[in-house]
């Protein structure tokens, strides 16, 4: 490593020493470095030169001594703390872009540096560009990577030799294509943007797993993801290894783990991981001569450019041993670890290429001088292809096809006896077209963030095994009914076919380790006869809005019990809508009428979730007072419940980020208003504990958004506080603000005297009423607040318009006419909704 001849150190040091002190002559002597064949950092390389340590000492005569050369990658952080967020634009202004510094130049270098010299050679200079994600050919002779050209949006795959020359770009359009690896075939399987969804969760575009042609034609879709896929890499075994992010709800940020898939798409299966949360494991790649894997461990929900603790993940004992992942080192994060063999281990540090061993020791291998960070160290060094695995899939067949074995077989099942289960509830999660905020907004309370279509039933038989058919590349999941179609388990994981691929599992929950037993289950039953086909819930709709199909019941049946002026129970479900949700929607969560999940973790006990843990159904079936509701109207709340009981049954109902700033506008107006007011009147019996135990808190503080819900993590998984007298359904501005009809918000009608038709909560400190100046006050205030949110109807209302980022997105993708203008002519975008969905089908099938 010490070796450098003193003339080229000379010439090297005096030059480094130029463009340093240069100022304002710093870039005219760039360029003339440049035209002498020379690149600034080329200049500055020297100094990293150094004597080898015992660790790189060892390495270089060891595992390392027929590799001459390293690649990796510059560039700028991007601004966006998470993992992900590093593609494409922001979904409120396409004009924000989420890559290196919001658009402005980044310092993209593709470099090969020589392991013993120090010397840097620039192979690609993308003059303000970015680059990412090399990898060597098995060959040693070309590099595969991603640029996103200076002025352009977009990132491309390219290869160039491993010499600079031959630069040719292999895709093209208006996708991100990133985070390739070429596969054993020839081909190349790479992360993009082209399947059209936005994060679930946050602003930014989702990239799933697609693979090509090796001069980048024959684009095919291999996953069936709503959230990311990411860092593919070949294993010896010649499965595609991966990172999966999903959440079927499930916490939104606690399940990134390592995936499995063959490289046609099929056999998707666990790797490692998915019953722990709270890591994104990510970067990972098979160590050479073991069945270990290395990745990054990004500690949370993760960090910026996948920054982690180096970790060894050995399969052996199953996907959820927790042992069987053991950090490499401690302390400061590394990122895009590179196993060479094991116990040598390359990664990125800030500006250094370092080395690892076994037990934990790091030394530098170079330090970078220039603008930017290094990333993505790859030895240049020959490897063998790995085996080759014959595609499975039959693109004349629409469908694949499932085998469960037995249904009773698995994890957290106490109380399901044999026989309990008689038929699959097949559920589809449907991916965004737009997204702008963290939360669900509208689609749920802190409950689910996707709209799930049901698709219909399917049997199981007394063994307990089933056999059916799916429609192939979508994100399908399961329910467990029994013979009342009452919710035994549900699935919070999702599962996917390929056509004509028929894909199994043992059990519900099971050990993924875990195969059936033969002794038990002998020939199962269901594979006795053809596959069954899913049985769809005709003259229902698939994909349920409350405001549409839900209200209307609650209004025949409910309301007139449940309203401002009865409350019952002290329970509204009148539809009048509050800030956000309307006031039955909220109520049925707040007073626990609805069983969702409430945005957990996965794996729940039996009938802890859905139709058979949720009130509302018994209650309309005949259980409260008189009330009974019809066959049909039963199976719509139903429906509802089991598809994850969502406020707006459209994407078109999420919020951009001005309309979410109308509904904390008008709150806040209502606060400011009476501030002085609500202080004087409600402040001494509204407070909280010292201690902190939860009591109805001060009305300021509701205000506040400080509603009953705890924070588990400080990045945002949702713990709802459960209490007998739950004062989240009296006491949350969600109930006591009525942006329909002002006179009749529970903020009014609580402190209002019962003779003047208030509720007299507030006895003799109330309103005696409704001509007292406080009471004229507060109306006031929320009308105020409701003038507000009228300015741009909202969901759910009759003249409802989708905002412009939901129309430009559908536009994109070529749903909706390009010429639309929703002031001329409405757009139903229940239809749009279903038409976008479609439009991503692989498969032509119902």
């Amino acid at each position: 490593m010490n070796r450098c001849f003193d003339t080229l150190r000379a010439k090297r040091a005096s030059h480094r020493l130029a463009f340093r002190n240069a100022g304002w002559l710093a870039l005219p002597f760039a360029l003339l470095l440049l035209t002498a064949g020379l690149h600034p950092w080329e200049i500055l390389a020297a100094d990293s030169a150094k004597p080898a340590s015992a660790l790189l000492a060892r390495a270089l005569d060891g595992p390392l001594r027929d590799v001459q050369d390293l690649i990796f990658c510059t560039r700028l952080k991007y601004d966006d703390g998470h993992w992900y967020a590093n593609i494409g634009y922001y979904c409120d202004d396409e004009n924000r872009k989420a890559y290196t510094g919001n658009g402005k130049p980044d310092a993209g270098l593709l470099c090969k540096c020589n392991l013993r010299t120090g010397d840097l050679k620039v192979l690609l200079d993308a003059q303000g560009g970015s680059v990412r994600d090399p990898q060597v050919h098995y060959d040693g002779a070309k590099i595969l990577f991603s640029l996103r050209k200076a002025g352009e949006d977009f990132y491309h795959l390219h290869e160039i030799g491993v010499d600079g020359t031959g630069l040719r770009q292999l895709t093209s359009g208006p996708f991100d294509d990133y985070e390739a690896t070429y596969l054993p075939d020839g081909g190349i399987a790479f992360v993009s943007t082209r399947c059209k969804r936005w994060v679930n969760c946050w602003m930014t575009q989702v990239g799933i797993i697609y693979r090509c042609d090796a001069d980048g034609g024959n684009i095919q879709q291999l996953s069936a993801n709503t959230e990311h896929d990411n860092t593919p890499w070949v294993m010896p075994d010649g499965r595609i290894l991966y990172t999966r992010w999903e959440y079927v709800d499930r916490s939104q940020v606690e399940y990134h783990h390592l995936w499995t898939m063959n490289p046609d798409g099929t056999g998707v299966s666990v790797f490692y991981g998915n019953m722990h949360s709270w890591t994104v494991m990510i970067d990972a790649k098979p160590i050479p001569g073991t069945l270990n894997v290395l990745a990054s461990f990004s500690p949370g929900h993760g960090a910026n450019e996948h920054g982690g603790i180096a970790t060894v993940v050995s399969p052996e004992a199953g996907p959820d041993s927790r042992p069987s992942a053991v950090a490499v080192h401690k302390g400061a994060h590394t990122r895009d670890p590179y196993p060479v063999t094991e116990g040598c281990y390359l990664a990125a540090r800030g500006k250094d290429v370092v080395l690892m061993d076994e037990k934990g020791r790091i030394d530098t291998v170079y330090s970078y001088q220039g603008p930017g960070e290094i990333h993505e160290p790859r030895p240049v060094m020959s490897r063998p292809r790995e085996r080759l695995i014959a595609s499975r899939v039959q693109a004349s067949e629409p469908v694949g096809r499932f085998v469960l074995a037995n249904v009773y077989e698995g994890r957290n099942l106490p109380g399901v006896k044999q026989g309990d289960v008689r038929k699959l509830l097949v559920l589809e999660s449907l991916p965004k077209q737009v997204n702008f905020s963290g939360g669900p907004d509208l689609v749920s309370w802190l409950g689910t963030f996707t709209l799930e279509r049901v698709l219909g039933t399917v049997p199981v038989e007394e063994d307990g095994s089933a056999f059916f058919e799916a429609p192939a590349d979508r994100q399908l999941f399961f329910v467990a009914l029994d013979g009342k179609d009452l919710s035994v388990k549900r699935m919070q994981s999702f599962a996917s076919v390929r056509s004509g691929e028929v894909n199994g599992c043992v059990g519900c929950h099971e050990h993924r380790a875990k195969t059936p037993d033969a002794k038990t289950h002998g020939q199962l039953l269901a594979i006795q006869r053809p596959a069954s086909r899913i049985e769809p819930f005709k003259d229902f709709p698939d994909v349920l809005d409350f405001t549409r199909d839900i209200q209307p019941i609650l209004d025949r049946h409910c309301v007139k019990c449940h309203n401002y002026e009865k409350r019952e129970g002290q329970t509204i479900l009148a539809g009048d809508l509050g800030p956000n949700w309307s006031h039955a929607f909220f109520t049925m969560f707040a007073r626990r009428l609805v069983a969702d999940g409430r945005n957990g973790l996965g794996n729940q006990p039996p009938r802890t979730i859905g139709s058979s843990a949720s009130p509302l159904l018994a209650k309309a079936g005949g259980g409260h007072h008189d009330v009974k509701v019809s066959p049909p109207e039963w199976r719509t709340l139903w429906l509802w419940i089991e598809s994850g009981a969502p406020y707006a049954g459209s994407y078109a109902g999420l919020r951009n980020a001005a309309q979410q700033g109308l509904s904390d506008q008008a709150e806040g107006t209502v606060m400011g208003h009476a501030a002085n007011l609500l202080k004087e009147k409600c402040s001494k019996c509204h407070e909280s504990d010292p201690d902190g135990e939860i009591k109805p808190l001060p009305l300021t503080t509701e205000f506040g958004r400080k509603i009953r819900v705890r924070l588990d993590r400080p990045t945002g998984s949702y713990e709802r506080v459960v209490l007998e007298n739950d004062p989240i359904a009296r006491f949350s501005p969600n109930i006591l603000l009525n942006f329909t009809r002002p006179e009749m918000s529970p903020l009014l009608l609580g402190p209002l005297a019962k003779e003047a038709g208030g509720f007299g909560s507030c006895g003799d400190g109330g309103f005696a009423n409704k001509q007292d100046p406080g009471y004229q006050l507060l109306l006031a205030g929320i009308k105020q607040g409701k003038a507000i949110l009228d300015s741009e109807p909202r969901f759910g209302m009759p003249t409802f318009k989708p905002n412009p980022q939901y129309v430009r997105e559908l536009k994109k993708y070529g749903v909706i006419s390009p010429d639309l203008d929703l002031s001329r002519q409405p757009l139903d975008y229940f239809a749009a909704d279903q038409a976008y969905w479609r439009s991503l089908w692989t498969t032509p099938i119902p």
